[in-house]
């Protein structure tokens, strides 16, 4: 047995009663039999037989015909064979999930649960359904279509690759969150505009910048959902077209410093703006871009948080300390922790040095790490 049903679910039995039953029973009250009956209606009494035995359907037309037998409306005969005819469905279906409750393995179920992206059930069946439910998809069938199949855009990159079913399950949050995001139609202008705006908030902490970089790029077609890295999902960002008047940016938290989270939403930025609506782009261990494509993103997202002419007047006339990155970082409107991640990784700065300029989240919705 699973959870108790929420409020609001109706209650599955586990067994399907034929409506035959129901109309022995009305018969056995009447004291009318089977051949009367045939009589009345005008069928072969071996249909109505084979009724009483489940062995044959109450049509419509026989439903007209027992309203006038028996006063009882053709409704209610209508409505005890649809309502049998799907618990037997439902009881069929059951019969084939479970023996694909192996599938289960594939994807990251207790994380989810911790998540709270779905409910748990002792039940595997009960369970399957409930993962199922969360692809959007009627079968393990059809989710390896959907997810892993050869047209799929994504599935050679190596962080896809790695474990699929946690980067599935990661994308599909994603995209569940922005269908519940209102946002204008993609402006390409506007966004420009938006990114310039918002490159102010990296000196703001997460309670500040999270809302209102995801308030500002709705207003520019641009949805952006925080999402929580799963194990196994070694990804820090996606950006994908889930309309063509609306684009995801995702990003799953899985770096815990600024330097890291601005550059990869500036970078996945990148690719809404210079590349195709018809591309996933994964970041990861792997990329599903190509080397091109990756630059490119990787260039304008440093370039568009320090300016290359900033950076070289300040490299000219400074020597990249502590003080000078901070008056550096004050000067150009940034965070000073973006200086020093993108000094150490021009090789300006060792890695080691100057790390306590960057800030690190502990973001609340991380549940799953671990």
């Amino acid at each position: 047995m699973g959870e108790a049903a929420p409020a609001g679910l109706q209650y599955s039995p586990d067994y399907a009663v034929p409506p035959g039953e129901t109309l022995h029973e009305v018969l056995e009250k009447l004291g009318m039999s089977q051949a009367e009956l045939a009589e009345r209606i005008g069928r072969p009494k071996k249909t109505v037989n084979e009724i009483i035995k489940g062995k044959a359907a109450i049509t419509p037309e026989t439903a007209l015909q027992l309203e006038r037998a028996f006063r009882i409306p053709a409704s209610f005969w209508n409505n005890l064979q649809r309502n049998y005819e799907a618990v037997v469905a439902r009881l069929e279906e059951r019969k084939r999930l479970k023996r694909r409750t192996s599938w289960l393995r594939q994807i990251p179920v207790r994380a989810m649960v911790r998540l709270r992206w779905i409910r748990s059930f002792s039940d595997e069946v009960d369970q399957l359904q409930e993962v199922l439910a969360f692809f959007g998809v009627a079968s393990p069938d059809r989710w390896q279509e959907l997810w892993t199949g050869a047209s799929v855009a994504f599935r050679k990159s190596t962080a896809f690759e790695n474990d699929p079913g946690a980067v599935a399950a990661w994308l599909r949050r994603g995209e569940l969150e922005a269908h519940d995001i209102a946002s204008a139609p993609f402006d390409r202008r506007r966004f420009l505009e938006v990114l310039h705006d918002v490159r102010s908030l990296t000196i703001e902490p997460p309670e500040v910048f999270q809302p209102q970089l995801t308030d500002r790029c709705a207003e520019a077609g641009v949805v952006v959902a925080f999402v929580p890295q799963l194990p196994g999902a070694r990804i820090s960002g996606a950006t994908r077209w889930i309309s063509p008047r609306k684009a995801l940016v995702q990003l799953s938290l899985r770096y815990k410093s600024d330097d890291q989270l601005w550059f990869t939403f500036f970078h996945e930025a990148a690719h809404i703006l210079l590349h195709g609506k018809k591309k996933i782009f994964l970041e990861g261990d792997g990329s599903s871009g190509t080397e091109n494509e990756e630059e490119i993103a990787s260039n304008f997202a440093a370039d568009f948080l320090i300016p290359q002419h900033e950076l070289d007047r300040f490299l000219q006339e400074e020597r990249p300390g502590k003080l000078a990155i901070e008056n550096f970082a004050e000067r150009i409107g940034i965070a000073a922790g973006v200086v020093v991640g993108r000094l150490q990784y021009d090789g300006v700065l060792p890695y080691s040095h100057c790390n306590g300029l960057k800030r690190r989240f502990d973001w609340a919705t991380e549940q799953a790490d671990g």
